[in-house]
């Protein structure tokens, strides 16, 4: 896999230390706050739920401008990263268990489909030469149970005249880079908060420097150590960030000056990428210097002007439901999108069998809308996943399973639906693409 990008009660004062709810942690919600205390940060909700969007919506669409126009994965992380520094005032080894706990059953659901369809397709990882094959093909299977390196899958499943794309184990395997990296800045975090309080500009430019190294080609790491290495170089910078939003950092510094510091930033991100394009031009999650500085940049800005709001305002209250319900089942939709792209695929190629497809202008009309349609049909299919699946996440975090917990008041209840929560990402293009039209690579989000 290549590296790029695939999760108040009393309002403070703007910048002060703010109750983060964790995105791109797989971390699960979190009992409501008691009166009186702090409760969730709807804004950081909010920017959650557009990291989502933004993720599903890049994997089939493909648009490389998504990755300039909201970095999502860098904004996921440094949500996780001030959640996580928060969490840290309790002992680090029962937090680091709790996430780790949280983020492994939905995993495992999800990884019992995957290792199914492809085992039930004759996979065999130990006689599979792209995996190394023998007994180093068979234990980096363990990957799809505790992420901690590189998931293996077979470059070929199935045909390409089966019901999915021949390379869509690669793209439902592909979004579990973000895990890797969220659970590897999970047990960093300690001493990563632990250097933070002590040298705080070190520990949050370091990072920068490091991607400067490892994600320029100055030093090489190859394969899969290099992918991981890079992955928490490049986002790594976000993850402090969100220690920097938590622990007050950012409000002591005056806003002219971190906005005029990140805009210089974010532009020689965009100065590098025009001279080190990626595979896909001027997407950033193929150009990791470009990424990480972007990322920072953007997310110090989302975070001076973070309003840290008791509930949505306006207008936004209208999607207070359904942000509700994409942060209380984040894990689940990260992890699901991508295959649920894929789902479409065989659901809108029925189309083409109906009567009244049988002209060419009929034909050629769905073709040119085929992406599209692929962006109404994955929806409710997100729907029915949340459904299927989004209960674990409520086990995970020892709660009682909910099927929608969007915040609707039950009968006779309060609102159950603001729990604490957080994904991200994170990765890739569909499988297959509209009928006349190339099929992309996996790509990161």
């Amino acid at each position: 896999m290549t590296t790029h990008e695939y999760t108040a009660g009393a309002t403070p004062p703007l910048g002060a230390p703010q109750i983060s709810t964790g995105p791109a942690e797989v971390s699960a919600p979190a009992p409501a706050a008691p009166a009186g205390k702090p409760g969730r940060d709807r804004y950081l909700d909010l920017l959650r739920s557009i990291a989502l969007v933004r993720v599903v919506v890049y994997h089939l669409f493909g648009w490389a401008w998504l990755s300039i126009l909201f970095p999502s994965m860098g904004v996921m992380f440094a949500l996780a990263g001030s959640l996580m520094a928060r969490s840290l005032e309790r002992p680090a080894l029962g937090v680091i268990r709790g996430r780790v706990r949280r983020l492994l059953p939905p995993l495992w659901a999800f990884s019992a489909v995957v290792l199914a369809l492809m085992f039930a397709g004759g996979w065999n990882p130990a006689h599979d030469p792209d995996t190394g094959g023998g007994v180093q093909g068979v234990a980096d299977v363990l990957n799809y149970i505790l992420p901690v390196g590189a998931p293996p899958y077979p470059a070929h499943a199935g045909s390409d005249s089966g019901l999915l794309d021949s390379t869509w184990a690669e793209q439902a395997a592909g979004p579990l880079w973000y895990l890797r990296a969220y659970l590897w800045f999970v047990v960093a975090s300690p001493l990563l908060l632990w250097a933070f309080r002590r040298v705080p500009r070190t520990t949050l430019l370091a990072p920068l420097a490091l991607t400067a190294v490892v994600g320029t080609g100055l030093v090489i790491l190859p394969g899969e150590t290099g992918n991981a290495v890079t992955d928490f170089a490049v986002y790594g910078g976000c993850w402090v960030l969100g220690f920097a939003h938590h622990e007050g950092m950012l409000v002591k510094v005056p806003r002219y000056l971190a906005i005029s510091c990140s805009t210089m930033m974010m532009a020689f991100a965009l100065w590098w990428a025009s001279g080190h394009p990626g595979s896909e031009g001027w997407d950033l999650n193929d150009i990791p210097l470009a990424d990480a500085l972007w990322s920072f940049g953007f997310v110090v800005i989302l975070l001076q002007y973070s309003p840290s709001w008791k509930e949505l305002p306006g207008r936004l209250a209208r999607w207070d439901k359904l942000v509700t319900l994409s942060n209380n089942r984040a894990v689940t939709i990260y992890l699901w999108h991508n295959m649920l792209i894929m789902a479409t695929v065989p659901i809108l190629d029925q189309m083409y069998d109906l009567p009244f497809m049988d002209s060419d202008r009929a034909t050629g009309a769905l073709d040119a809308t085929y992406t599209l349609w692929t962006f109404v049909l994955v929806w409710p299919l997100t729907a029915l996943a949340v459904l299927a699946f989004g209960w674990i996440e409520d086990i995970a975090a020892k709660r009682s399973p909910r099927l929608w917990p969007n915040g609707a008041k039950p009968r006779g209840g309060a609102s159950r639906g603001n729990h604490r929560i957080a994904p991200q990402s994170p990765p890739q293009s569909p499988p297959r693409s509209s009928p006349g039209s190339p099929a992309r690579g996996s790509r990161r989000a």
